[in-house]
This record gives C-alpha cells, structure tokens and sequence, in this order.
C-alpha cells in the first residue's frame, strides 16, 4: 500500500511516499481503508519538532471505510463508514496511508449522507471545541440540543477550523454565539458557519460591540489566542465565566489577577489528546450525534473551505497548515 512516512524529526520534505505491506488488525482492532485525511496544526508541529521513535506515519484524523476486524470486534462494523480520532497519537500509524489499524473505538460510525470529507474534518478539531464549550461550572459534560441555552459564546477566531466547529456545536446546544474576525473575508465565514453576531477587531471596539450584545457578559470564551486576548476576554466576561483556550500564541501570558479573582473568572487550558478519558467520550458521542443531526458541515457554504491535495503532495498539505490556510486542508488517499 502507498503511505506517507518519515523517520528523522524536521521540514515537510523529511516525508517521503513508500510502499508498506498492508497492516493486520489485532485484539480489539480494526482495519480502515483510509478515503481522505485531514491535516491539523499538531500534525505538522510533531513532525517539525518530535523524532519518531521509528517509521513515523503522519496526521491524527481521517475517515474511510472498515475492511477488516481483529479478535474481539464484531465482524458487521466490517463495511461501515468511519471517521477516525488520534490515530498518530502515540502510535507509529497516522492516517496519511491507504490503510490504518487502530482501535475500535477510534473508528466512530459516519451516517450514510455524511460525506468522507466531513469525516476527515472532525476529530481534533470538533473534539477541542467540544471540550472548550464543556469547561464551565455547571454546565453541560456533554452536549446535546438545547444544553446550552441561555449561554452565552463568544468563539475568538471563528474562522479557524477549531473555531469554525465551536460555532457549529454551540448553536446546536443552544447557545448565543458572539465570534471575532480579522476582517470582513473572515466574518463571511463566522457567519456561514452560524454565528449570531461578528465582531471585526481590527475595525471595531471589540470590548464595546461585544458588551453591547450581551450586557451581562459572555459565559464561556472559545480562545485561540490568550495572550492577545487576555485583556478583551476579562473585560467582556460575565461573573464565574471561563476562558478555554486551546492553543499557545505565547509561551506565557499575563492572567489580569484581580479582575479575575473579583469575577470569579476561571482560565481553563485545553488539549484534547490529554483530557479526562471520559471527558473524549462524551466528545466523540456529542460530535456523532450532531453530525447525524446535520448540525456539523464543511465547506465554504459552512464557512470552512476546503483544500485538497493527493498523498503524494502531503508535505504541501503540511506547508499550507503551517501557513495558516483558511479552512480546511484534506488529502485524498483513495
């Protein structure tokens, strides 16, 4: 079978297409014909900074269709649509292969009208979003329509792909949806994607818009970028608020301490390959839920474009993630 691998730690060009005898799947395994792989931000940073331990096969996400089971799988899921979740994640196997072994349980079924590409495009990032939109006190562990309402979102970024999902799930739940743009060509997006309101910071007051929308303050921040936002973010917070922020524009950044200890504000990380064990659970069934419920798209028309490459330009697919395409990269592998 035709991979994408990698053996020394570096640029895109330490990936090379190889050939590698199609893998068996063991107790508790399944074997999935990879159809499109989805390329995230983690996937070019590991490659860029972790050595592998041996043959290293790129990128966590993916969907596809099972072809094979081990002991302990029943043979039906044998012919099933999939989408796959952390494939790479301590493991030699990514999704950047025509075929993948890996547990079971990281094989969620895909409804028939869903398409590969939809498929491709959850795991990382509508798991993060799950988890960010699932942090505050006393709110939902999982979501489902309607467990959010009466919140209050505001999704920094919103046309970023973690972004893009969080819009997604939280006007499923039920929620407000406030989100931040860098300019109209983005906020374009945020609202194909279902924002209720978009703010410009680079052309508004963005403290201004988004205490004008919610008086009370906004309940749960999606944030992308902490140390750019930490002063917005506290002052648009409403009391007991959290601030999820999934990625690092900073090694550090400055907590305002009193203004946070006043409002009761909590600033909570998130990294969805180490969060609570039943935490992804409730991710993984809350994601396949929406997306039967059609409330998961992909595409411009879901404010998430969509940029394809073959296998054997995986390095370019890498290159375009670490430039920071708008939307959503894929690679076809069949």
């Amino acid at each position: 079978m035709k991979a994408i691998t990698y053996k020394t730690s570096g640029a895109a060009d330490v990936m090379a297409l190889t050939d590698r005898p199609v893998p068996t799947p063991g107790e508790g395994e399944v074997r999935v014909a990879v159809r499109v792989s989805g390329v995230n931000p983690t996937d070019w940073k590991a490659r860029q900074n972790t050595a592998p331990r041996g043959e290293q096969v790129p990128n966590q996400d993916g969907s596809g269709v099972i072809d094979a089971v081990g002991p302990g799988v029943p043979e039906s899921r044998v012919g099933e649509r999939v989408w796959l979740w952390e494939a790479a994640w301590g493991r030699a196997d990514g999704t950047a292969q025509e075929y993948v072994v890996l547990p079971a349980r990281q094989a969620v079924a895909l409804p028939e009208d869903a398409s590969f590409d939809l498929g491709a495009s959850l795991g990382i990032p509508a798991l993060t979003a799950h988890r960010t939109l699932t942090v505050a006190d006393g709110g939902p562990a999982r979501l489902a329509p309607g467990a959010l309402a009466g919140r209050t979102v505001l999704v920094a970024g919103g046309a970023g792909a973690v972004g893009n999902a969080a819009i997604q799930l939280a006007r499923w739940a039920g929620a407000t949806v406030v989100t931040t743009v860098s300019g109209p060509a983005k906020g374009e997006l945020a609202r194909a994607a279902g924002a209720h309101h978009v703010v410009d910071y680079r052309a508004q007051d963005a403290a201004a818009e988004i205490r004008g929308i919610a008086p009370g303050g906004v309940d749960i921040v999606v944030e992308v970028a902490p140390a750019a936002n930490a002063a917005l973010d506290e002052a648009v917070a409403a009391p007991d608020a959290v601030v999820a922020f999934y990625a690092d524009d900073s090694p550090a950044f400055a907590v305002p301490a009193r203004p946070s200890m006043f409002g009761n504000l909590r600033w909570q990380g998130v990294l969805v390959y180490t969060v609570p064990a039943a935490a992804k659970d409730h991710a993984v069934a809350a994601v396949s839920a929406a997306v039967a419920d059609g409330a998961i798209r992909v595409g411009a028309s879901a404010g998430l474009p969509l940029h394809r490459f073959p296998l054997a330009r995986t390095g370019d697919a890498h290159d375009a993630v670490q430039q920071a395409a708008v939307g959503k990269v894929l690679i076809d592998v069949a």
